[in-house]
């Protein structure tokens, strides 16, 4: 529609507003930012100043007048930062144009080494030697890392091997292709986050430094990519694809950072029509938060003692779901043996629900990891019809996100539910689901079998929160990314006050941009 964003012309959104949003904003605002998107919040009258916040692309470009006819005293205010002129006027943007550009960068190629790409090898060679001839190689400069994979992932060169430029261009000459299959994209994605973005091998993410990984691939992934690309974006790592017509254009836009970040070419003899495109996203990366070493992964020995969640399970036990019902109870046990249960960490609760909703214990009855496991376990499939989402949903609001159930949303703890669906509501679900907003609950929805797509989206509010499954037996991927989800802080804290209402802080996790997230 004209917008010249791929020639690197600045995307910049002016929302003016007089009331808050009737719907979700955060997913979208998270989307804009994203796709590097400058949004500005102008309120005037009755517009909400912490929603306009959540909106604009930096606190600083929010802006509040009392109507429509004051808006003339934020003019020079605003075209000021707009053109980058007066350093007192840059309120917001000053601090990210000073850092669009960063002068250090962390890039790792992973180059499809398969039976399939003998012939184009050398030309994919070429590709990555153009690129690293545009970068500024040096030990605190640019740092450059390949690794080749078919069957399984092997490192040619680490981000600290070489700090010349000439050094890389000649280990590049001299690469031999790898062959070999099937292809295990999945498998080399985790490699490359667990071996080549990492301390040891040379990568700067602590320091802030971007990271960037450039796959190029000639072909569909044997392997499950899902889980693997959403870890890469959880650690702030920015994935660029590039495939050949042989290659899955909706896999690499999964794998991609945003959908832009995914390239397709007839032959990589055919790549250098991209080159400039990839280079200048490249360079217009800003520097990164740095990754805090005392970050937690969920199931390590070693987590922080403030780590605290109150996690509502709530489980589909309609007829239509009872052979289905053990394997959902395995999911629930898998996710609980990851957390850290305890009276003063994480806290759990179980409901099951058809017609009318039943708690199997709450979020104060258990107080460690074996004896809600054990009593997950022991769980019997309760059967009924209809099926009353709407109803269930409103019970958990009403009877387990409450102090007296166990609930800390007063104290600012995180309010997570994991909702596993298998069929369509009979009911409305839809004030339920603001009541939960409300209260600044975070919902997972998990659908298999005859779940609503629409429905399941709806409820979670988020499209990164949406899952779709075959069936329960293998939700290896999905458990993952709800993991990755909570470890990395993407819930919303609940910030206490005396009145005993609560607001949903900010989130500048990264949204996916899928609707629903499908596992082969």
């Amino acid at each position: 529609m004209g917008s010249r964003r791929l020639e690197g012309v600045p995307q910049i959104l002016l929302l003016l507003s007089s009331k808050p949003s009737t719907d979700n904003v955060k997913g979208p605002a998270l989307a804009l930012k994203d796709h590097e998107i400058v949004s500005v919040g102008i309120g005037v009258g009755d517009a909400s100043r912490s929603e306009l916040e959540l909106i604009a692309f930096d606190p600083g470009l929010t802006y509040k007048v009392t109507d429509f006819s004051k808006l003339p005293s934020i003019h020079s205010q605003l075209v000021a930062a707009l053109n980058n002129g007066d350093e007192e006027a840059m309120t917001g943007i000053s601090d990210l144009v000073v850092e669009l550009e960063s002068p250090q960068r962390d890039i790792v190629f992973l180059l499809d080494g398969s039976d399939d790409t003998r012939s184009d090898f050398t030309a994919m060679k070429g590709f990555v030697q153009k690129v690293v001839e545009t970068l500024s190689v040096g030990e605190n400069k640019d740092r450059v890392s390949v690794v080749q994979y078919s069957r399984e992932p092997q490192t040619h060169f680490s981000l600290n091997t070489y700090t010349e430029k000439q050094d890389i261009l000649k280990a590049l000459q001299e690469l031999n292709h790898q062959g070999g299959k099937p292809l295990n994209t999945g498998a080399a994605l985790n490699y490359v986050r667990n071996n080549a973005f990492v301390d040891s091998s040379g990568s700067r993410h602590q320091e802030g430094i971007p990271q960037i990984l450039i796959l190029l691939s000639e072909g569909r992934s044997q392997d499950d990519v899902a889980s693997a690309a959403e870890a890469l974006k959880q650690d702030k790592i920015v994935p660029f694809c590039i495939g050949t017509r042989n290659a899955d254009i909706l896999e690499l836009q999964m794998i991609a950072h945003n959908p832009s970040y995914a390239f397709s070419v007839l032959g990589f003899d055919d790549i250098g029509s991209i080159h400039q495109q990839l280079v200048s996203f490249m360079k217009r990366l800003p520097r990164q938060q740095p990754r805090l070493k005392s970050q937690i992964v969920l199931g390590s020995t070693d987590q922080a003692e403030s780590i605290q969640r109150d996690v509502v399970f709530l489980l589909d036990s309609s007829n239509e779901m009872r052979n289905e019902f053990q394997a959902m109870l395995g999911f629930v046990e898998r996710m609980v043996e990851k957390l850290s249960v305890d009276e003063n960490k994480d806290r759990i609760s179980v409901v099951q629900y058809s017609r009318e909703p039943s708690v199997e214990f709450f979020l104060n009855t258990y107080k460690t990891q074996q004896n809600v496991v054990d009593n997950v376990r022991s769980l019997r499939h309760k059967g009924g019809t209809p099926l009353n989402t709407g109803a269930a949903l409103q019970y958990i609001k009403d009877n387990v996100f409450t102090a007296s159930s166990g609930s800390r949303h007063q104290h600012g703890v995180p309010q997570i539910l994991v909702l596993l669906i298998g069929g369509r509501t009979s009911d409305d679900v839809r004030n339920a689901v603001e009541n939960l907003k409300g209260i600044g609950v975070m919902v997972f929805v998990v659908g298999t079998k005859n779940a609503n797509t629409f429905e399941i989206q709806s409820i979670s509010q988020e499209a990164s929160h949406a899952f779709f499954a075959v069936d329960y037996s293998d939700m290896s991927g999905i458990e993952q990314q709800i993991f990755s989800a909570i470890q990395k802080g993407e819930t919303p804290a609940v910030k206490p006050t005396s009145y005993g209402k609560t607001t949903v802080t900010r989130s500048y996790a990264a949204c996916t941009t899928s609707c629903i997230v499908r596992l082969r």
